[in-house]
C-alpha cells in the first residue's frame, strides 16, 4: 500500500488551488473529457510523450486494483485518433513513467453520499502524474478522466501536461434504469451498459427487474416465481448471473440497485401463485369498458392481493433473497400503478370495500405490512411517487415515514418534484417528459385506431422522443427556492422501459443521450456565467459519442461526421448569443 507524505499531500493541494486562481479556466481546450471536469486549467497547451513503461501506482483493493489493470489495459489499446485537431506544444526531453494514485480511506463503501471527489494533477518537468480521491469510487473516476486525456497510437500516446483538474458531481444519485421483464436482456448486455455508465461517471444502475411480463430472476426460496414467470429457462438471472453483476459493478463503481414492483405490476407471479394475484391473465382493457375501468395500464394483467396472507409469506422470500444477492442500501419496492378495477374483480375485495373498505385502505395494508420487513433488512426504501400522490390509489404521509422513504418521481415533471420535497421526502427524478428513453416510437397496441389519425405520436403515450438536448437542458430542480428542499433532490435517473426494446437497440437508445444526462448532473447543464451551454456541449458529445463507439458501445450518432469536420458549420444563427 502506498503512503502519502504530509508534504506531499500539501503539494498536491498548492497545486489545484493555484489551478482555480488561473485566468485559463476551461472553455475550449483540446482535450475533451465528458462530462466536463467542475474545474479544470490548462493554460500552456503543453503535451508529452507516455513512456513505454507507464504504470498505474496505487494501493491494494478488491475493486479499485481491477479498475487499475482495466485501464492500463485501456490506454494501451485504445488508440484514440481525434476527429478534431488542435494545435499543441510538445516538450521533450523526458516522458509520464507513472500515475500515482492516492486515496484517502480505502474502507468507504459504495453507497448514496460517498465522496466521489478527486484531484488530477500532471506537472510540467515531473515523471509522475498524482490523483488524490477520499474514497475508491472517487479514484475510479479520476481514473475514467485520465484515460480521457490521452491520444495516439499505441506505442506512441501522447497526453497534456501542466493540467490540473478539481472534480466532484452536483447530484449523488445519478443513474440508469432497466427494464428486464419486458424483453429479456443477456448479462453480457447489463454487463456492457454498467461498462458505459462507468465511463460517463455514471453510479447507479436501477435494475427493473421483474413486471407484470416476466420474472426473469431466480430466487432459492421461490424457484417457481422465474421456472413459471419467466419468458423460458435461457431468459433469467441465476444467483451466479447476479452475483457476477453487482461485482462488475463494483468493479466500476456502480451501485446496482434491485427492484421488484408490486403490488401492481406482478401479473407473471400469478403463473407460480394464482391465488395471491388479481384479475392475471385478464385481457387488460375489456370490451366496452372506458380507460378508468381498465384493468391495467398495458396488455399484462395482475395486482397482488393484500388480503391474502398468503401474499406475504411469498413476498417476504422474495425480499429476503433479493437482500442476500444484492447488498445495495436502497430497494426499489415500486408501488406504480395500481389500478382500481383489477383489485375489484376479486370476491374478497369486493367484500371489504362494500364493508366499507376502501382501495387506499388496501395499498396500506400492504404497505404496513412489508414496508418494516424490508426496513428490518437495513435497507431504505424507494417507491414510485404514486403512493402519495395517485389521484385514486395512494396512502397518507404517516405510512411513509421521511427517514427510510424515497420517492420516485415520473410524472408532471418540476411540478411532481416539487409536492415531493414540499412533503418532506427525498426525491429521485424521473420525469417522464425528460428523463424516458424508450417514448416517440409508436406504440405496441396491435390494433389502435390512433394509427390511422394524421400526426399525433404514433401511439407512444409518452411522445415525442426525448432528444440529448431535452435530457440535458433539463433542471430536477426547476422551481425549487428553498436550498433545503434542493438538498432533497437525491439525482436522477432516465429510464429504458423495454416493451419495444431489447439487445438489438440497447446501446443506441441509451447512449448518447445518457451522457447528456450524465453530464447535466455531475457538473451542471451552465458555464460558469450561468448560461445553458448546450451549444457549446454538441461537438464535445459528438466527438465523445465516437470515441463511445471505438470502446465498443453501439451509441447513435448525432451528426453527420461533416460536422465534426466542419466546426461551426452546422450551428444555427439562433444560438448566436449562446456562443459570445
Amino acid at each position: 500500500m502506498m503512503n502519502l507524505s504530509k508534504f506531499h499531500v500539501i503539494l498536491i493541494q498548492l497545486l489545484f488551488v493555484i489551478s482555480l486562481l488561473s485566468p485559463f479556466l476551461s472553455t475550449s481546450t483540446p482535450i475533451n473529457i465528458w462530462p466536463k471536469p467542475r474545474y479544470l486549467s490548462w493554460p500552456q497547451h503543453i503535451a508529452i510523450v507516455l513512456s513505454p513503461k507507464f504504470t498505474i501506482l496505487a494501493p491494494e483493493h478488491q475493486y479499485l486494483s481491477a479498475s487499475v489493470t482495466r485501464y492500463h489495459n485501456l490506454i494501451r489499446s485504445e488508440n484514440y485518433s481525434p476527429l478534431i485537431t488542435h494545435p499543441v506544444k510538445f516538450m521533450k526531453g523526458y516522458t509520464l513513467s507513472n500515475l500515482k494514485v492516492i486515496v484517502t480511506d480505502l474502507s468507504l463503501p459504495l453507497h448514496h453520499g460517498v465522496d466521489e471527489s478527486y484531484n488530477l494533477s500532471i506537472p510540467i518537468g515531473s515523471s509522475s502524474a498524482h490523483l488524490l480521491a477520499p474514497s475508491v469510487w472517487g479514484a475510479m473516476h479520476g481514473l475514467e478522466t485520465f484515460s480521457q486525456m490521452i491520444w495516439g497510437t499505441s506505442p506512441d500516446l501522447c497526453l497534456p501536461v501542466g493540467i490540473h483538474i478539481q472534480d466532484s458531481p452536483l447530484f449523488g444519485h445519478r443513474g440508469v434504469l432497466l427494464d428486464t421483464s419486458r424483453n429479456y436482456y443477456g448479462v453480457d448486455d447489463i454487463m456492457r451498459t454498467i461498462k458505459a455508465m462507468s465511463a460517463n461517471k455514471l453510479n447507479v444502475f436501477h435494475w427493473h427487474i421483474t413486471d407484470s411480463q416476466s420474472f426473469p430472476l431466480v430466487l432459492p426460496s421461490e424457484p417457481s416465481l422465474a421456472a413459471k414467470g419467466s419468458y423460458g429457462p435461457d431468459m433469467v438471472y441465476t444467483p451466479e448471473d447476479v452475483s457476477k453483476i453487482v461485482q462488475y459493478g463494483f468493479e466500476h463503481g456502480v451501485r446496482v440497485l434491485p427492484e421488484i414492483d408490486t403490488p401492481g405490476h406482478t401479473g407473471s407471479w400469478g403463473e407460480a401463485y394464482p391465488e395471491i394475484v388479481t384479475c392475471a391473465n385478464m385481457f387488460w382493457w375489456p370490451a366496452g369498458k372506458s380507460w378508468d375501468e381498465r384493468l391495467a395500464s398495458e396488455p399484462g394483467t395482475g395486482q397482488l392481493n393484500p388480503l391474502n396472507p398468503k401474499t406475504y409469506d411469498v413476498v417476504k422470500n422474495v425480499i429476503q433473497d433479493v437482500v442476500k444477492q444484492f447488498p445495495e442500501s436502497f430497494f426499489h419496492g415500486g408501488g406504480d400503478e395500481v389500478i382500481p378495477s383489477c383489485w375489484k374483480t376479486d370476491p374478497a375485495i369486493k367484500s371489504f370495500m362494500s364493508s366499507g373498505g376502501t382501495l387506499s385502505q388496501l395499498l396500506e395494508k400492504y404497505i404496513n405490512s412489508t414496508l418494516p420487513y424490508i426496513v428490518s433488512q437495513n435497507r431504505t426504501v424507494v417507491y414510485w411517487e404514486d403512493v402519495l400522490l395517485d389521484a385514486q390509489i395512494k396512502v397518507d404521509p404517516w405510512v411513509l415515514p421521511k427517514e427510510h422513504i424515497i420517492l420516485q418521481t415520473w410524472n408532471n415533471g418540476p411540478e411532481n418534484t416539487k409536492r415531493i420535497v414540499a412533503a418532506g421526502y427525498r426525491v429521485i427524478v424521473s420525469s417522464s417528459e425528460f428523463y424516458y428513453l424508450d417514448c416517440g416510437h409508436g406504440g405496441f397496441l396491435g390494433n389502435d385506431s390512433i394509427y390511422d389519425q394524421h400526426g399525433g405520436g404514433g401511439g407512444s403515450w409518452c411522445a415525442p422522443f426525448k432528444t440529448w438536448q431535452s435530457i440535458y437542458n433539463y433542471d430536477i430542480t426547476y422551481g425549487l427556492l428553498d436550498e433545503e428542499e434542493k438538498k432533497l433532490v437525491l439525482g436522477g435517473e432516465v429510464a429504458l422501459w423495454s416493451e419495444q426494446a431489447d439487445s438489438t437497440v440497447l446501446d443506441s437508445r441509451l447512449w448518447p443521450r445518457a451522457s447528456a444526462f450524465a453530464e447535466s448532473l455531475w457538473s451542471g447543464n451552465k458555464d460558469e456565467r450561468g448560461v445553458k451551454r448546450c451549444g457549446k456541449a454538441v461537438d464535445r458529445l459528438n466527438l465523445w459519442r465516437y470515441r463511445m463507439v471505438i470502446r465498443g458501445i453501439g451509441a447513435e450518432p448525432i451528426q453527420p461526421l461533416w460536422c465534426l469536420k466542419n466546426p461551426g458549420m452546422c450551428n444555427t444563427v439562433h444560438g448566436a448569443l449562446e456562443d459570445k
